[in-house]
């Protein structure tokens, strides 16, 4: 893993220890702010942001270990290094009771101190991952998806808590993008089964010779490649969930094992005569319509009735309007926050077209139309001519005949003689204005 560039706090009284600490940190690329006391350390706490902070045990009017838990309010992730002339197990243990990451006894070297930030850099890299991951938990879970201002949705979610209580199996159903995968995981996290893991085999996505494997698991040459065990998403979730996504593309053959694991929680590794057992609940999902599905030959009829005790029908975004600008704000929000932009708001232009959008793609679409604007905006706020053309599609400019002002006319003209040419000159005489007209309106207009 490659440690990024790390903010550090030095906090000592002396001043050829803030020198020394400042150049051994910087050399390794690092940004420090040395300072002298406690006070001036919280003031630059409350300034910046820092990973990692060094300090004094025996600052000149100030024990450094009173300091630790006022840096630890202002950046609880903080790793906290205490330096000490005379360490003692006493003062290792009450440093680390009070926050400290770890502690270093004078006198260092630097290949000590090199040493101990690329760890504590790791454990902060580490912990930034987890972060992003528990992001990524939400990315498709803006709390609007599941908060809703309909009533058809409100119903849909008390059943899905009644639901989440039970062991009952559960299919979710709805069009691609509704977000079904979103209720598999609010399901989990509220059953009983909540501690334990949730897999996702997503049914299209694994090539139906190898969805058996990716399910049931293998042993060791089972079939050309299978180079080592692989257990198998089933025992993976072993006490949790296994959510099928889109099961209505799963191949008959793997159906049909399916069934039994449901009906007696048993099954093989490919490869293996040996029954395995498994407390494993199943949540299906599906876009198609599984009744046609059983109609053509394509899907097992005894399957679907053991995996339809509970149906969830997930409504589109189309029949749940009132809830699109929440879905959609709850994405900015998100999106500013993990693109570093300050939090942006919409325009009324903005508004009206994702209010008059069909959605098709319904949520996964909304995300990714508010996702381009996130990124690709670059004012205060989020207009029409942020969101993709699909959804805000451009006005024509106006031409001759059309109800707007010669103003309006002529300041359009303007821009697009400008568009096409090579220069000031090049415009004025497509225009027929000489050059000091052509920059006077080209003042009026703000071009």
């Amino acid at each position: 893993m490659n440690q990024g560039k790390l903010n550090i706090l030095v906090v000592d009284d002396e001043k050829n220890i803030r020198k020394t600490l400042s150049y051994c940190l910087e050399s390794e690329g690092h940004t420090v702010i040395a300072v002298a006391d406690g006070k001036e350390a919280l003031a630059e706490a409350r300034r910046f942001t820092f990973d990692i902070a060094f300090i004094d045990l025996r600052l000149e009017r100030e024990n450094g270990l009173d300091l630790i838990p006022q840096l630890l309010a202002e950046t609880p992730w903080l790793k906290i290094v205490v330096i000490t002339a005379n360490a003692s197990i006493e003062t290792a243990v009450e440093a680390m009771r009070r926050g400290a990451a770890d502690y270093i006894e004078k006198p260092f070297t630097s290949a000590q101190i090199k040493l101990l930030i690329r760890t504590l850099g790791h454990i902060r890299d580490l912990e930034n991952e987890l972060t992003v991951l528990r992001e990524d938990r939400r990315r498709f879970t803006p709390e609007s998806l599941l908060y809703s201002k309909n009533p058809d949705m409100l119903r849909i979610v008390d059943t899905v808590h009644k639901a989440a209580a039970s062991e009952a199996m559960i299919l979710i159903r709805g069009e691609s993008g509704t977000g079904k995968s979103v209720f598999a995981r609010t399901i989990h996290n509220l059953s009983k089964r909540s501690r334990r893991p949730m897999m996702i085999v997503s049914c299209p996505a694994v090539p139906g010779e190898l969805l058996e494997s990716e399910l049931f698991g293998h042993c060791k040459g089972a079939f050309t490649g299978a180079v080592k065990d692989n257990p198998g998403r089933i025992a993976a979730c072993e006490g949790g969930t296994l959510f099928l996504d889109e099961i209505g593309d799963m191949a008959l053959p793997i159906q049909a094992k399916l069934l039994r694991f449901i009906q007696d929680k048993e099954y093989e590794r490919l490869g293996e005569t040996v029954s395995r057992r498994a407390n494993v609940r199943v949540i299906t999902a599906t876009n198609v319509n599984l009744e046609q599905r059983i109609a053509e030959g394509r899907f097992r009829e005894d399957l679907f009735y053991r995996i339809n005790v509970i149906s969830i029908n997930v409504l589109p975004l189309r029949r749940r309007r009132e809830d699109i600008l929440d879905i959609a704000r709850d994405f900015c929000a998100h999106f500013c926050k993990t693109n570093h932009r300050p939090p942006l708001s919409f325009a009324a232009s903005a508004e009206k077209a994702i209010l008059d959008h069909s959605w098709p793609g319904n949520v996964r679409e909304l995300r990714n139309a508010i996702e381009r604007a996130v990124i690709l905006g670059s004012g205060a706020e989020i207009t029409a001519a942020d969101l993709p053309e699909n959804v805000a599609p451009a006005a024509s400019p106006p031409g001759v005949g059309d109800m707007v002002t010669l103003a309006e006319l002529e300041e359009m003209h303007i821009k697009m003689v400008l568009a096409r040419t090579t220069s000031i000159q090049n415009a004025a005489d497509t225009l027929g204005i000489d050059p000091a007209t052509l920059w006077r309106k080209r003042k009026i207009y703000g071009m």
